[in-house]
């Protein structure tokens, strides 16, 4: 299990766009590999290659039903909305309440370059948007509609209620 260092907020990788990944290799299978053994270490439920430093179009996701990887992942459309809690293993211990689609649907590519097509909803979806952010350089805060409070992140929300 190898781990990579998560950089936090204030580190310029996290707001520059990311660059295409050209290259489907050991060294793009050993990052896919590294970044879902961080995510694990760390709890989250997603990671994003500039977390880790390198700026290429590189995701991984598991949100409970197993891990997905995503390279050069775009939208390619949404639906509905839903509105709930964010936290980024790159802003520890800060929350806030962001307006996402509640349905996604995806175009991308997985580690050996074959095309993938997927729908995402509810809180897959939201961690898709989320992670996405990351390759055009956003952080959730930049997109909320509101940061929580130790309280709040401690107890009850009640945008919660709309999950």
């Amino acid at each position: 299990m190898a781990t990579r260092k998560i950089v936090k907020l204030g580190d310029d990788c996290l707001r520059k766009v990311c660059k295409k990944q050209e290259k489907f290799d050991f060294r793009l299978a050993l990052l896919l590999k590294d970044m879902a053994d961080t995510m694990y270490k760390a709890e989250g439920v997603g990671l994003a290659a500039p977390q880790v430093g390198i700026l290429r179009r590189v995701v991984v996701i598991d949100v409970g039903d197993g891990l997905v990887e995503l390279v050069n992942p775009e939208i390619i459309s949404r639906e509905g909305e839903q509105c709930g809690r964010e936290g980024c293993l790159s802003l520890p211990g800060r929350q806030g309440i962001v307006t996402r689609p509640r349905r996604v649907t995806v175009r991308a590519q997985d580690r050996k370059g074959n095309p993938v097509e997927f729908t995402a909803e509810d809180f897959f979806a939201r961690a898709v948007c989320h992670e996405l952010d990351h390759l055009d350089g956003r952080v959730y805060i930049d997109v909320m509609d509101r940061e929580l409070t130790p309280e709040e992140i401690e107890g009850h929300v009640p945008e919660d209620d709309n999950e």
